[in-house]
Order: structure tokens, then sequence, then C-alpha cells
């Protein structure tokens, strides 16, 4: 049974260079910028002084999103708590479309089509080619993932399937345990979280955008649905 006080938080990572540079990342690992490591300083003092420090860290598998934990949890002195890391929070995978420079892309395909891409539930950007300079599934990180499940593209329908495994099982039975649990991830692999516990509709969550570095608080009840029925807005740690 879980605890009356269970509590989720939510952090999307810092800003990171590929941000900055208007590109889509995806899979692909880049760095963070100096907005986004006083960003995840600024999350984790937030944790500190808000009384919510976590007692345990679930991650990506992915640079920027483990960066922005190291640094929130070392504002909150709270460095030594267990963590854990899964490549089914990764950010979506955003195919061939990885690396473009986001208004390039608009200029080529146009507004209507990269649009459809970005922010559909449903529709999937064109799969990355084997060859293409950024494919990471030959990076060593996913060396325990099966071949079959390394995706060459996703949508954010896709997201949601490979990561409602992970909330079922190892953040449910943190969340059992432990009474704050902390989630370092990405915009749309925290979409696809959102959506799942708010049950929100594949037409509203196309318009969800989760800003970085802002964490966002749930409150859970024993079933690990929301305690409160609350806007995304009113539940950002300010």
């Amino acid at each position: 049974m879980v605890k009356k006080a269970t509590r989720l938080v939510l952090l999307r990572h810092g800003q990171s260079q590929w941000n900055l540079e208007n590109r889509f990342t995806g899979w692909f690992d880049v760095g963070l910028t100096e907005k986004g490591i006083k960003e995840a300083n600024t999350a984790g003092d937030l944790l500190m002084s808000s009384g919510m420090c976590p007692d345990v860290v679930h991650t990506s598998l992915q640079t920027r999103a483990i960066a922005t934990a190291d640094l929130a949890l070392s504002a909150c002195e709270r460095l030594w708590i267990p963590v854990r890391r899964s490549w089914r929070l990764n950010e979506r995978h955003y195919g061939g479309l990885t690396g473009l420079n986001k208004q390039e892309t608009i200029d080529l395909h146009g507004e209507e089509k990269v649009q459809e891409w970005r922010r559909s539930y449903s529709v999937a950007p064109p799969p990355m080619a084997n060859d293409h300079p950024y494919n990471p599934n030959t990076d060593l990180r996913y060396r325990s993932v099966p071949t079959n499940l390394l995706p060459a593209t996703e949508c954010l329908a896709d997201v949601l399937e490979r990561l409602v495994p992970y909330w079922r099982d190892q953040l449910a039975q943190d969340l059992q345990e432990f009474d704050t649990v902390l989630v370092a991830a990405h915009g749309n692999s925290l979409r696809a979280l959102v959506k799942h516990l708010d049950e929100v509709p594949e037409n509203e969550i196309v318009g969800l955008e989760i800003p970085t570095g802002a964490p966002i608080v749930y409150e859970l009840d024993s079933e690990l649905r929301p305690a409160e029925s609350l806007s995304i807005s009113e539940r950002y740690l300010t």
C-alpha cells in the first residue's frame, strides 16, 4: 500500500547546447549550457527551501538529465541518495530530424509539416538512417537494450508506450517505499508522464510545453493518482 504522503517531482533538464542552438536533439547526447547549469542549481535550491528534498532519483541515460540531477541534488545536499537510470526515460527520438536546426527545417518542409512532426501525438518524424552522423544506437549505454526496442524515430505515443512499463514497475516500487521521488528527464518523456498521470486528452497534450529546470510537484494518493486536481501551471515549484 502506498503511503498517503507520496510525492513525485518531475524536473526537465536545464538548457542544453542544442536547446540554445534551436536544434532537434532527441537521443543525441549534448551537455548543459551555463544557463542550464544555473537552472539545475536553482531547482535544487527550490527543493531545499520548500522541504521537498528527494529520497531517490530516476534519470534517463542522457548526460543533460544526469548532470541536471547531480547539480540539483548537490544544491539540496542529497547527492548520496539512491540513483536509478533507464533508457525508458530518454527524450523522444527525433529520427532523421536529429541535429537539424528547427527554423531551417521549417523553411525546407513548411511550418505545418514540422509542427506535425514536433507536436503531434501520433505522427513520428522520418526515421533515422543507420549511417546518420548522430545515430546513438551503437552507444555503449544502450548495449543492454534489445535491438528491437531501440527506436529509429518516435511520436509522443511511442514515448508513452515505452515509459508506462517503467512507471508501473520501478517508479511505482520507489513511490511505495520513499516519501519523495525525483525524476530528472526530458520535455517529451515528462509530457508523456504528465499525460498518463493527469489523463490529458491527445488533442490537449499537443499544446503542453514543459520548461527547462522547473520542478513540477505531484502529491499522489494510494492508487498513484494525483491527490489534487490541479493544472500543470499550479504544480510548478516557485
